[in-house]
C-alpha cells in the first residue's frame, strides 16, 4: 500500500514536510517499498492515515533514493518510523533503550493511533520525549 502515501524524493522535500507542518506531528518510515517489513508497516500506516488526519500527516522516503538521513538519525534497519512536530524530533520512550525511532512494524492498528496520539499531546505541551502507553521491552521474548 506505500503507492497510497505521500513519498518524499528528496532531502529539501523531507525538509520542507518538517519545517511545514505547524499543527500536527509528522510520521516519517524510512525503508524501502519493496521490503517486507516496510510492507506490513505501510498497510498498518495507509489504514490509519484517514483516522489521524487531523492531527499526523505520513510521509514515506525510501532510504535508497534519500540517503541524506541515513548517518543523521543512524537509519541502519529495514523500517524505521520517526516522529516530528514544528521542526522537532520527538523521542518516544518505548522501553527498548531507543528512543529515537520504531524499528520494527507495528502491526497492530490501533496501537499506532495511540502512539502518534501520546506524541501529539505531549509535543503540544513542549515535551521532546513521551512515554508509550503500551511496554515493548519484552516484545521479543519467548
Amino acid at each position: 500500500m506505500s503507492y497510497m502515501l505521500p513519498h518524499l524524493h528528496s532531502g529539501w522535500e523531507v525538509d520542507q514536510a518538517i519545517l511545514t507542518e505547524e499543527d500536527r506531528v509528522v510520521v516519517i518510515r524510512f525503508g524501502r517499498d519493496s521490503d517486507q517489513t516496510c510492507m506490513v508497516q505501510d498497510e498498518v500506516l495507509f489504514g490509519i492515515a484517514e483516522k489521524v488526519k487531523n492531527f499526523a500527516v505520513i510521509y514515506l522516503i525510501d532510504i535508497d533514493e534519500v540517503p541524506d538521513f541515513s548517518s543523521m538519525y543512524e537509519l541502519y534497519d529495514a523500517c524505521t518510523t520517526m516522529f516530528f512536530y514544528r521542526n522537532k524530533h520527538i523521542m518516544v520512550d518505548l522501553g527498548t533503550g531507543n528512543n529515537n525511532k520504531i524499528n520494527w512494524a507495528l502491526a497492530d492498528k490501533q496501537e499506532l493511533i495511540d502512539i502518534i496520539e501520546i506524541v501529539y499531546r505531549g509535543a503540544r505541551k513542549g515535551r521532546g520525549l513521551v512515554v508509550s502507553p503500551k511496554d515493548y521491552s519484552t516484545k521479543y521474548r519467548y
